[in-house]
């Protein structure tokens, strides 16, 4: 059985990036079985632990702040990402004797997961990386112009955090606005003294119009439900698990 929280509420974007890893938490100590947090994010610029290292990062912290999102380190890897309110962040955790050992199925796993979702919705979507890409994956998700085939906007970004008992699965898909997005990172990449190509950041939106958030939401859960049986539960039956383990 798999548990669904759509998070109605948002923490703050700090206090939202680190609910995953209490969830985390909680399933490594068998007090919350395997569950899917979805959610609309505040504005956030989430780096990761390399961006830290780079002689640019405290520039890149400014530049990300003067385009209105909350510069945070996030513990998966990666390079710096960004989303706001027009996007749709999935936590997936599940407590684990050997989360290890699956780590790289997993990404193949959801990688078809959300293309299918995508699809769903009319998106022409694919799982593999775009030569230039910001913050590059084996298995980002992407979609495919319809008008120019060749060009390719990278949709949907993942990462996983693996411990002893659990592991923890993070997708933020792009749905809406995708502007902003790409003016941040920009900023941020020419800071950091990173090259990508900005033509490959966009959203669901700029290939398949009028889809929202809310679509590409009930596109997950119905792909999920193919897979699994699902149990919905209430964000504050989720907040009760995160009190039970501090």
């Amino acid at each position: 059985m798999l548990s669904i929280v759509r998070q109605d509420r948002s923490l703050g974007a700090e206090a939202d990036l680190d609910f995953a890893l209490e969830m985390l938490a909680a399933a490594r100590q068998e007090k919350l079985g395997p569950t899917v947090r979805l959610y609309r994010p505040q504005p956030t610029l989430a780096f990761g632990q390399r961006d830290t290292k780079l002689p640019g990062f405290p520039a890149a912290e400014i530049a990300a702040r003067n385009a209105g999102f909350e510069p945070l380190v996030r513990r998966a890897g990666g390079r710096a990402a960004a989303y706001h309110q027009g996007c749709l962040v999935v936590d997936h955790v599940e407590p684990s004797p050997d989360a290890i050992a699956g780590a790289r199925r997993r990404f193949a796993q959801f990688g078809e997961l959300l293309a299918n979702s995508l699809v769903a919705t009319g998106v022409v979507a694919g799982v593999g990386e775009i030569p230039g890409e910001y913050c590059p994956g084996e298995f980002s998700v992407h979609g495919v112009d319809p008008i120019f085939p060749q060009h390719r906007l990278k949709l949907v970004g993942t990462a996983q955090r693996v411990v002893s008992g659990g592991w923890l699965f993070s997708s933020v898909i792009v749905v809406e606005r995708s502007q902003p997005i790409r003016r941040v990172l920009e900023d941020v990449y020419s800071e950091l003294g990173l090259d990508w190509d900005p033509t490959t950041a966009g959203s669901v939106d700029d290939l398949v119009p009028h889809v929202g958030v809310d679509d590409i939401e009930e596109a997950v859960i119905a792909a999920y439900a193919a897979t699994t049986e699902l149990s919905f539960k209430s964000f504050d039956w989720l907040e009760g698990i995160h009190r039970q383990t501090d």
